[in-house]
């Protein structure tokens, strides 16, 4: 029953008390004396009743303007979904596609109608099948976005590049509800990159190399960026106890220095023997090419760097582990008939400063999982995860 209906009720009451009254004023066998009393119970009830229904009245009109703001938020944010320049799509946990935007269908070459409904692997190249499958299954036991890249097939065979960044969403109960997909075509920018790269080799074979030993500490100058030709550096400071905290790995390929951050004690020491180049603040910022190409640089050690923050804030020591050796798996991970060796040695010192811990609790769980056979050790006792 709807509001107006139930207003237009209440006021024939009112009639119908009315003309009750009249009527049973001029009936002799009512006792003059009840009449006042209950006809007073009787209006007083319905005078209740009107009330009751004047607040049901506003009430209803302010959800009405609350629906109408809704349903204005939810068209804003469906525009916003739907005009994005970038793909976006809503699958559920087995990667069927319940919603896409223009821009996905566009990168796709398909119209909108058709992708819903549509397995997400579909879309992915017959080689990356094997690849995508073991990267999702990875990402549904986690609850961090990561970032794919796969080559996606499009209408009529044709085929792109695309970084394919996935975030899982849970309810309460901690069940995956969805997973939001963001598709960018990335072959230009691969192509682009790949320029960069082969111009920036130029420029390394006309500097100075200089070298640095295992276990030798880093000069850090000011206003000179590092940049990693060969090795693995580690970046690391020192907490008010005097424990060391690893807060980045510099690889080949990539930069560091003591202009790079805003922390009192920076220390960078050599894991292996490497070989560095350096460039001064003031030519990269006169070299557009040589800036662009630092920039990439610097952008890899920022998502390394938050990896290790958000992984320092795990609840679990085990946890801290697996997900640390899992990022060292990909930094500096190579593969063997074993599986994957890290090529570097890390100390258990060194491990249990990146996982917040200590020596002796790493030196535990390393030892579980070399009993489990996840993880064993080559005779330089470098760490190798079993796939």
């Amino acid at each position: 029953m709807n509001i107006e209906l139930l207003s237009k009720r209440t006021e024939a009451l009112h009639k119908d008390l009315a003309d009750l009254y009249q009527t049973a004023s001029v009936l002799a066998w009512i006792s003059p004396e009840l009449q006042p009393q209950a006809f007073q119970e009787i209006l007083s009830s319905a005078k209740m009743a009107h009330l009751a229904m004047e607040e049901l009245r506003q009430q209803n009109e302010e959800l009405i303007q609350t629906q109408n703001l809704l349903q204005a938020e939810c068209e804003h944010y469906q525009d916003l979904f739907e005009l994005a320049p970038d793909g976006y799509l809503v699958t559920n946990a087995d990667g069927i596609i319940q919603k896409a935007n223009a821009a996905a269908a566009k990168l796709l070459n398909v119209s909108k109608q058709f992708l819903v409904g549509k397995a997400m692997i579909n879309f992915i190249s017959l080689e990356d099948h094997q690849h995508f499958r073991s990267e999702l299954n990875q990402l549904l036991q986690s609850d961090t976005a990561k970032e794919l890249v796969m080559r996606l097939q499009q209408r009529h065979d044709e085929f792109l590049n695309a970084a394919l960044r996935v975030t899982v969403v849970r309810n309460q109960q901690g069940k995956i509800t969805h997973l939001y997909w963001l598709l960018r075509n990335v072959t230009e920018q691969q192509q682009t990159e790949s320029i960069t790269i082969q111009n920036e080799s130029d420029i390394i074979q006309n500097r100075q190399l200089y070298k640095y030993s295992k276990g030798e500490n880093i000069c850090l100058r000011p206003r000179v960026i590092w940049y990693v030709h060969q090795g693995v550096v580690k970046l690391s400071t020192f907490c008010e106890t005097g424990e060391e905290v690893l807060i980045g790995l510099a690889k080949a390929g990539m930069v560091f220095g003591s202009s790079m951050t805003g922390l009192n004690i920076y220390q960078a020491t050599a894991l292996c023997d490497v070989e560095l180049v350096s460039f001064s603040e003031a030519e990269i910022a006169a070299s557009p090419t040589l800036n662009h190409s630092l920039l990439l640089k610097i952008n890899r050690r920022l998502q390394q760097t938050e990896c290790l923050l958000f992984n320092s804030g795990r609840l679990h020591v085990q946890e801290r582990l697996h997900h640390l050796l899992q990022l060292l798996k990909q930094e500096i991970g190579e593969t063997v008939p074993q599986g994957t060796r890290l090529s570097v040695r890390f100390t258990h010192e060194d491990i249990a400063s990146a996982c917040c811990t200590t020596r002796v609790t790493i030196t535990r769980f390393l030892g579980i999982l070399e009993q489990l056979g996840k993880i064993n050790f080559d005779s330089q006792n470098h760490i190798i995860l079993k796939d």
